[in-house]
């Protein structure tokens, strides 16, 4: 007897056809498993059936179509061809005409198998163990299909070698990448409350003081190296899921690799990696405070020398759960770092601030290869994000609830730019100069300001200069800073033109820099000079700005810069008090110490 089952959906539909010559017993096995009895008289063919999830073990609907051997052999073809699985009975015919017909009629991913493939029997062994069925005495019917649905649903194909009697590379891949995920503190150990965190996410119960002790020792009975310092290690971790295959329990490793987002194939799933998250026009995407928590806690378990920063070696080890380095070295050039060059910690959360506001289905992606929605015990990585109000409402209330604010920083070819931006980051000239390689730049720099004792995170975007080619993307942002140097005649001519075409009859407030201050200032070649030009405009008198300095720049400008992306209904008089401005200023200052101090204190609790 054959049958096939096919999965209409992942894990939730299956589909059983029987096919066999006339007279040897399919139908009654069909009628027997529906009524429960050997029918007195078996029709040529069995009407279709549906058996409905609550009565099958594997809590799955499955629908039965018997197969005439009057039927067509297209119909047989097509039906096998959508088929996923095949269940030989004994019969001459097997190893000479169903196993090939099913091979030649099958991609390659179609597996040929017995009911219990669990097992990994031989042909001869299935054949003994499904002639012990009988419709007449009910007999192992209910089995039958219950194997056929385990296979179905657990296979073995994909994780183990029966050949090499090992666990397959792919498997082995995504177990490691689930133990690692695990070890909450990296010391490359699963101990008891890791283990016990570990079964209560995948089993929904804790394991009992004994049970973990028996499950150390039968790793330590079998490999010196599986349990070390009373916890498990990753050879044991992969032992003990060899031994559930063999052992037929291979369920339970399909249970664990399933919760933590691998789909039959041991590819992280679309559906695990990109969540549903719909964001409506005008409003951003941030990180919410339990995000942060979960994202500093990967931060402090890879920061072995406890230095507030990543060295190249731990970021590789932080991002071994991920298929590829998803950090190039840009981002050093995007966000903090320290003297040597290397993330810091706040560069780090900078970073994935920088990627939710930007991309958040990255980011979404990014937080499921850490395994955050596991971790955090939630339903899936859209709960690590904020979708802000529509920026109308901000400035209806005169007040934003928003903690990301980006500013578009635009000026002509050689204004200074750049270097606006990587002092934005602490570097001055001669540190961007002689660090940052010109592949290696970015146009995006991230970092954190304090405006009235509030964190906010500040995007710099620096827009290409190309004036006929500016798109809504390059002007849609929170406040503008357009930049122009004071040491070429002609720069601040571009500054104006921007300001006059897209942003005159805008909201968005605009801040005028005159860059390189340490240079002498020449006349620009405009029909009125910067300061005439912002006082006709009602805009704030030129920042004046430079890199060029012995110590880290100031960041003044972009405390500024953030306090107008969050005041946007303010007028340009009340951004011109210096009241207002001293007060913002002064908290940042305090509120900067005092953050940075509560950091290291905090770090040596830790």
């Amino acid at each position: 007897m054959t049958f096939f089952i096919q999965k209409n959906t992942i894990r939730v539909i299956l589909k059983n056809v029987l096919a066999l010559p006339t007279k040897v017993g399919k139908t009654s096995l069909i009628m027997s498993l529906v009524s429960e009895e050997f029918p007195d008289e078996v029709p040529l063919r069995a009407e279709e059936i549906t058996i409905p999830a609550d009565v099958t073990p594997e809590r799955v609907p499955t629908h039965i179509v018997d197969y005439s051997g009057t039927d067509t052999c297209t119909s047989l073809y097509d039906e096998t061809h959508m088929a996923c699985i095949a269940v030989l009975m004994s019969m001459p015919q097997v190893t000479s005409h169903w196993i090939p017909l099913i091979n030649e009629r099958t991609d390659k991913d179609s597996r040929c198998v017995a009911s219990c493939q669990v097992f990994k029997l031989t042909v001869f062994e299935i054949c003994i163990l499904l002639n012990k069925c009988s419709a007449k005495n009910l007999k192992n019917i209910s089995e039958l299909f219950y194997y056929a649905q385990k296979a179905v649903l657990h296979p073995t194909g994909p994780l183990y070698s029966p050949e090499d009697k090992e666990m397959k590379p792919s498997c082995i891949k995504a177990l490691t990448r689930i133990f690692k995920i695990s070890d909450l503190d990296n010391d490359g150990i699963l101990n008891d409350n890791e283990l016990n965190f570990f079964q209560r996410t995948c089993f929904n119960i804790p394991l009992a003081p004994q049970a973990l002790e028996d499950v150390k020792n039968v790793v330590r009975k079998n490999m010196s190296d599986g349990v070390k310092d009373n916890g498990l290690t990753l050879k044991g971790f992969l032992f003990l899921h060899t031994l559930f295959i063999q052992r037929g329990r291979h369920e339970t490793t399909w249970t664990v690799l399933r919760r933590f987002g691998y789909d039959d194939d041991l590819e992280l799933t679309q559906e695990y990696l990109f969540p549903l998250l719909k964001i409506p026009p005008d409003c951003t995407t941030e990180l919410n405070h339990n995000t942060y928590l979960f994202l500093q806690s990967v931060f402090d378990k890879h920061d072995k020398d406890r230095d507030c920063a990543l060295s190249p070696d731990e970021l590789k080890d932080l991002f071994k759960v991920f298929p590829c380095m998803p950090w190039g070295p840009d981002v050093n050039n995007t966000v903090c770092t320290n003297e040597q060059g290397w993330i810091t910690y706040q560069g780090y959360l900078s970073q994935w601030t920088l990627t939710t506001y930007l991309d958040v289905q990255r980011c979404l992606e990014y937080l499921g290869y850490l395994g955050y929605s596991i971790i955090q015990e939630q339903e899936s990585q859209t709960a690590a994000v904020t979708i802000t109000r529509n920026k109308r409402i901000d400035l209806q209330k005169k007040q934003t609830q928003r903690s990301v604010f980006r500013c578009n920083v635009l000026g002509a070819r050689g204004s200074g730019k750049s270097g606006f931006l990587q002092a934005f980051l602490g570097r001055n000239l001669a540190v961007s100069t002689d660090r940052i390689r010109e592949d290696h730049m970015s146009y995006y720099a991230m970092s954190t300001t304090y405006v009235y004792g509030q964190e906010k995170y500040l995007l710099l975007h620096e827009v290409l200069p190309d004036f006929e080619f500016l798109s809504e993307a390059d002007l849609v942002c929170d406040v503008v800073c357009l930049v122009y140097d004071i040491s070429n005649p002609r720069s601040f001519e571009y500054c104006a033109k921007v300001y006059k075409k897209h942003f005159l009859d805008s909201k968005t407030p605009c801040v005028i820099i005159a860059a390189k201050s340490d240079l002498h200032e020449a006349r620009q070649y405009y029909s009125l000079s910067p300061l005439d030009f912002c006082r006709k405009h009602k805009l704030h008198p030129p920042q004046m700005f430079t890199c060029n300095t012995d110590e880290a720049p100031s960041k003044d400008i972009c405390t500024k810069l953030t306090t107008m992306a969050m005041y946007p209904h303010m007028t340009q008089a009340d951004l011109k008090n210096s009241t207002f401005w001293l007060r913002a200023s002064v908290g940042a200052t305090v509120f900067a110490v005092l953050g940075f101090a509560m950091y290291k204190a905090l770090l040596k609790q830790r």
